[in-house]
C-alpha cells in the first residue's frame, strides 16, 4: 500500500514522504475541523494545528490502528479542545453558489438551501454529537474507528449516533416548517 510506504519512509526521516503524506491527508483534515466546529477560521486554524501535531509525532504512529483513524483522533481532539475554549457561533457568511451551464439552477439552489440546513443542524447538535456525525456521515469512519478515534466504548459510540440522528431528524423537520430560524 502506498500510504504505508509513505508512512515508513516518514518514519525513517525522509522528509518528502511526509510532505507527501501531509498534502494527501490536508483537505480531510480541514473537513472534519470544520463541520466540527463550523467556523472557516477555527477549521484552518485546527487543521493546521492538527497538521504540524501530526509533522512532529509521525514517529509515535503504530500501525495498531488505521493511519486515517490516528489522524482523525489527532483532529477531533484538537477541535474539541478549541470548542471547548470558545463558545461556539454560528457563521453568517454567505455561501457561494456557481452554476455550470446545462445544470438546472433551480434544483442546485434548492441542493444549496438542505446543505445550509443539514450544516445548521449539525451546528446545534452537542458538541460529542456533533463529532459522532462527523465522522461517521462526513469521514465515513465505522463505528470501531469512531470508538478508537474518541476513545468511547463501542456501544457509547451507537448510542450517540442513534441520539444524533434523532435530533437531527427534529431540526430538520423544524427547518422544513420554517420553525427554527
Amino acid at each position: 500500500m502506498v500510504e504505508q510506504g509513505l508512512i515508513r519512509a516518514a518514519q525513517s526521516g525522509d522528509r518528502d514522504a511526509l510532505i507527501t503524506l501531509l498534502r494527501d491527508i490536508e483537505q480531510h483534515v480541514y473537513k472534519t475541523a470544520y463541520y466540527i466546529l463550523n467556523n472557516e477560521q477555527d477549521a484552518l486554524d485546527a487543521a493546521q494545528e492538527a497538521l504540524i501535531r501530526i509533522y512532529t509525532k509521525i514517529n509515535s504512529y503504530e500501525e495498531k490502528a488505521q493511519f486515517k483513524t490516528w489522524v482523525q483522533r489527532i483532529v477531533t481532539n484538537i477541535c474539541i479542545d478549541k470548542f471547548r475554549r470558545t463558545k461556539p457561533t454560528v457563521s453568517i457568511d454567505e455561501h457561494e453558489m456557481v452554476f455550470e451551464g446545462r445544470q438546472d439552477v433551480e434544483h442546485e439552489v434548492m441542493l444549496t438551501y438542505v446543505s445550509q440546513d443539514v450544516q445548521e443542524a449539525i451546528s446545534q447538535l452537542p458538541e460529542h454529537h456533533r463529532t459522532v456525525i462527523v465522522l461517521r456521515y462526513l469521514q465515513e469512519l465505522s463505528y470501531n474507528e469512531i470508538a478508537d478515534c474518541l476513545d468511547l466504548p463501542l456501544n457509547t459510540v451507537k448510542s450517540y449516533l442513534f441520539r444524533a440522528r434523532q435530533q437531527l431528524q427534529s431540526l430538520l423537520q423544524e427547518y422544513q416548517k420554517g420553525g427554527v430560524t
